[in-house]
């Protein structure tokens, strides 16, 4: 079982835009829908497989408490849309820990997080975009990349912009019938500001944060032994 969730996470979690994007192409009529239950699948299976991994209890902390930072920190700054340290705590995680671990601290923080400020449609969204980012940084950092600064900054600010671009779509196919060309440039335009302050957010709290979280952090791991 182990194995085969261990294969079967990465192709789920892949197949989300593949699947979008297959079904604009094609002009599928129900892609929002289509596309938000692929993302509820891969959402699953990635906790299915942690579930599985029979972590232990001090390696499931650091999960917990990065994810009740990532839901305080969304609170604090709710008055400034976009702008929040949610992204930059996310790929911290995932820098620090591993994919897994990001991706759940990602998904975790919107599921909780939308129980104060609305739950809807959009947060198997929310739960897949932000444990993407956590999902991404820990693989990068597995393949020997983001060891500088500078670079988990600039995977920061591109994974916004990603998040920024696949909500827009997602409100187009959903809301917007019929569509222009018009529309489409008027949906994409409005998203802008949006998508500027998530990642001006993202890249001024991964440089406040995460050099000294990232000690903190190795120093937390090494004396209590953290996987």
């Amino acid at each position: 079982m182990k194995t085969f969730l261990r294969i079967l996470e990465p192709i789920a979690l892949a197949l989300v835009p593949i699947v979008l994007v297959v079904c604009i192409v094609f002009g599928v009529k129900q892609t929002a829908l289509l596309s938000a239950l692929v993302a509820l699948l891969a959402i699953f299976l990635a906790f299915a497989r942690f579930e599985a991994a029979a972590v232990r209890a001090r390696d499931i902390m650091p999960i917990v408490v990065l994810a009740a930072l990532a839901v305080v920190s969304r609170l604090v700054f709710v008055a400034l849309p976009n702008f929040m340290p949610v992204s930059a705590i996310v790929i911290i995680a995932g820098v620090s820990f591993g994919r897994q671990q990001g991706f759940m601290v990602g998904a975790i923080a919107a599921l909780v997080s939308n129980m104060f400020l609305g739950q809807g449609h959009w947060t198997p969204w929310q739960m897949y975009l932000w444990g993407m980012m956590g999902y991404g940084s820990g693989a990068l950092v597995s393949a020997g990349l983001l060891k500088l600064r500078w670079q988990v900054v600039t995977y920061g600010v591109l994974a916004s912009v990603v998040y920024g671009i696949f909500f827009d779509t997602y409100h187009l196919l959903a809301f917007v019938h019929p569509t222009s060309v018009e529309m489409v440039v008027s949906v994409y335009l409005l998203g802008i500001p949006m998508t500027v302050a998530h990642d001006i957010s993202t890249l001024l709290f991964l440089l406040l944060l995460y050099a000294p979280w990232s000690r903190k952090i190795t120093r937390v791991k090494q004396k209590y032994g953290l996987a």
